[in-house]
């Protein structure tokens, strides 16, 4: 039985997949790397310390890899990030969860002050068991740290209490490195097929097709590894 739920937060909670690719790009541009927008975007999910090796080498990166992150920091958080905006129904589906005695917890690989801002953005200040950052874990996913962190942050409970809920494939593969299952939403603009063949149980569009879920078939809740189907797949 499924007891704790763990939300990525960047294209899962959020809408800002496309924003932190146009980032990275604007960024490798200002250091002399024109790297197409996809290709960064493909790589997005991943924290700067797996995303600019794809990029750079060993030696850039030891030249320059601080102040390209910390250029591309300051550059999304003055221009990209008063744009974003949460996916629908987000603070609904905490709501639900947490009044039907689950434990929540948010796993990103971002900065401290920049998850204050998205819980504050998404109205769900208050309403988490664990919160997790960069500066929790060693390595970002596919690295297995930052849900390792969040489970600390839950107490330790058992793995198969557990569901991690993301929209990369970097998030289940972190997951399944911890015994944990997984849920895929689609509304970080990931393909279905490279989040199932990561190791989501089950796909669905976003937060409120969650909801939408858990309200109409609370039979299936918790979520066990039986009852993981993805209801949009049912209706096609």
């Amino acid at each position: 039985m499924v007891q704790n739920v763990i939300f990525d937060v960047d294209g899962t909670l959020v809408d800002s997949v496309d924003e932190h690719a146009e980032a990275w790009r604007r960024a490798f541009l200002e250091f002399g790397r024109d790297v197409p927008f996809a290709h960064v975007r493909s790589q997005i999910g991943k924290g700067a310390d797996q995303l600019l090796p794809v990029f750079f080498t060993e030696d850039e990166l030891e030249k320059f890899g601080q102040e390209l992150e910390d250029y591309r920091s300051a550059l999304f958080q003055r221009e990209f990030m008063p744009k974003l905006r949460p996916f629908p129904e987000v603070r609904e589906l905490f709501q639900r969860l947490r009044a039907d005695g689950m434990r929540v917890a948010v796993a990103s690989s971002c900065k401290d002050e920049e998850l204050e801002r998205y819980l504050r953005l998404c109205r769900i200040e208050g309403m988490t068991d664990g919160e997790t950052t960069k500066d929790d874990a060693a390595k970002s996913k596919p690295h297995p740290d930052i849900f390792s962190a969040a489970l600390e942050r839950l107490g330790r409970p058992q793995p198969h209490t557990v569901v991690v809920v993301g929209d990369t494939p970097y998030d289940a593969l972190a997951a399944g490195k911890l015994g944990i299952m997984s849920v895929g939403v689609r509304c970080g603009g990931f393909p279905e097929d490279d989040l199932r063949t990561a190791g989501c149980r089950a796909i669905y569009q976003d937060p409120s097709q969650l909801l939408a879920q858990y309200e109409s078939a609370p039979d299936t809740w918790p979520w066990t590894a039986e009852s993981l189907t993805s209801k949009d797949d049912e209706s096609r």
